[in-house]
């Protein structure tokens, strides 16, 4: 059967165009989704108005995009004889990623502890802000990112401390809960409903993945065990998995790459392995690959390195930071993974680079300061 593929994509863009602030963000996505999912398509703006199928309309695709929202929205085939909903739109919410669309943030760090928290934007380059200040400043810390809140938890001292911030207004974060002991250089993973903290040292490494509540300010659970003890380790997010990539296991580094389910409580399997050894690297998420970028190897690299979240396998070399460096905070945009901050020498600047093309990175801004060791976040 052939699929009539004719001005879906127009059609969805002019229905987005058309909204005004009245509509739903939830239902802006689902739009947006649509015109991802599929290449076009006839539109509608009731089902009653859709053609009388016919065998010459044998394959096409309808949209139906009503004025009423959460009501009516969806896409049908026809199959010759019937118009058959292919998928309801209203009900059909798009899939959690950690991916933000707005903003990046970099919070705690040293040279000298700090309680910073910046921000900058992902719709232009430009330069971080000073936004806010954590509850406590620390170093060392790991970061975690809900739809509405940003988090920072553990650090050196070390605390276990879980402070969060919100996205929608800048100011001063709250201490919200506590880890299951005080850890620093842990990782940080996001599912849509729970933050994890995996990993870290007090002093000695740990194996310890720690679980935290996004739906009410609590402490953490421990839920599983990393594969090998380990602290410096970088955090990747699927919408699946939590990923903890290299890292220190007491002086020797590892390019173990392991992965635990968000599913359920259970420990990390080992899944793949890095170009090399590697430690205090950022982490980044696409929604389909895991990055780790910069970190120390023993030597300072400026390595962007991916693997994929749909298989598990070894990671390749993608590309180069602009400048080596280590001790680097990771964020990750729909379209471009953030690495900000890191040493030697003491930097504040930010890079990106494209999730679609494996290529190099830009320097698209700095921080609001020389950052080393900060935590990364994204909305």
């Amino acid at each position: 059967m052939a699929i009539d593929t004719t001005n879906i994509q127009a059609a969805i863009t002019a229905k987005i165009a058309a909204e005004d602030s009245s509509v739903s963000a939830l239902d802006l996505l689902r739009y947006e989704t649509a015109a991802d999912r599929y290449g076009v398509a006839q539109y509608y703006t009731s089902a009653a108005a859709l053609p009388t199928a016919s065998s010459a309309l044998e394959g096409m695709i309808a949209l139906v995009m009503t004025n009423v929202a959460d009501s009516g929205n969806a896409l049908y085939l026809c199959t010759g004889t019937e118009w058959f909903e292919m998928q309801d739109l209203d009900s059909a919410a798009p899939p959690y990623t950690i991916q933000g669309s707005n903003f990046g943030y970099s919070s705690g760090g040293a040279p000298t502890a700090t309680n910073t928290i910046d921000k900058f934007s992902f719709t232009s380059d430009g330069n971080a802000s000073d936004v806010g200040d954590l509850s406590v400043a620390r170093t060392r810390v790991s970061g975690q990112s809900s739809t509405e809140n940003g988090y920072t938890s553990g650090g050196f001292g070390p605390s276990n401390v879980i402070d969060k911030f919100p996205f929608a207004s800048d100011g001063t974060a709250s201490d919200v809960g506590d880890l299951t002991e005080g850890r620093y250089s842990p990782a940080g993973q996001s599912s849509e409903t729970h933050g994890y903290s995996s990993g870290g040292r007090n002093p000695t490494v740990s194996n310890v993945i720690d679980k935290f509540s996004f739906a009410a300010d609590a402490s953490a659970s421990d839920v599983g065990d990393l594969v090998t003890a380990k602290a410096d380790a970088a955090g990747q997010s699927s919408s699946t998995h939590g990923y903890a990539s290299g890292g220190v296991i007491g002086p020797p580094r590892v390019d173990v790459v392991e992965k635990f389910p968000f599913a359920t409580d259970a420990s990390a399997a080992e899944v793949g392995t890095l170009t090399g050894t590697r430690s205090t690297s950022a982490g980044q998420s696409s929604s389909t690959h895991g990055y780790t970028s910069g970190g120390s190897s023993p030597a300072t690299s400026n390595v962007i390195e991916k693997f994929p979240f749909a298989s598990d396998g070894a990671a390749s070399d993608v590309g180069d930071l602009t400048v080596a460096r280590y001790a680097v905070s990771g964020q990750s945009s729909v379209a471009s993974g953030y690495t900000s901050g890191g040493t030697p020498p003491n930097t504040d600047t930010i890079d990106k680079f494209p999730f679609s093309s494996d290529t190099n990175a830009s320097d698209v801004g700095n921080l609001s300061a020389v950052r080393q060791y900060p935590a990364g976040q994204q909305y």
